[in-house]
């Protein structure tokens, strides 16, 4: 088993005792990442809008990070404090990711940490080859 850690300072730094990436041989394993700016490590200011794209940038730092993009995303679990916001994911989710989609599922939940009112996880898969 081949099993690589991805960090990057353009994502934001992780918040408890987790990675932000796992590489375990062909499968990205990427951590949940809410709406944080890196480099303020706080909530990005703005709308509902503003702060799902803010989470889709930090997946894509990550994913370059590893070597990959949204392309390689297979699935994808969103949270979401309100489930009305879905259709915003949505849209969002459009700008970073064209046909064939990913899986994925959406998830209401209480609460998520620092307030966030949006946290995705995703899994991404290489060639088998790379």
């Amino acid at each position: 088993m081949s099993k690589t850690i991805i960090e990057t300072p353009n994502a934001p730094a992780a918040i408890g005792p987790y990675s932000q990436a796992v590489r375990i041989n062909d499968v990205l394993y990427l951590s949940g990442q809410i709406p944080l700016d890196p480099e303020t490590m706080e909530i990005v200011a703005g709308d509902f809008h503003s702060q799902a794209r803010q989470v889709f940038t930090n997946l894509s730092a990550v994913l370059s990070a590893a070597g990959a993009d949204f392309t390689q995303v297979a699935k994808l679990t969103i949270y979401l404090t309100d489930l009305a916001r879905f259709a915003t994911v949505n849209t969002v989710m459009a700008e970073f990711f064209a046909e064939p989609y990913p899986a994925r599922a959406a998830i209401g939940v209480a609460q998520l940490p620092r307030g966030a009112e949006i946290e995705i996880e995703g899994l991404a898969v290489f060639p088998s080859d790379s």
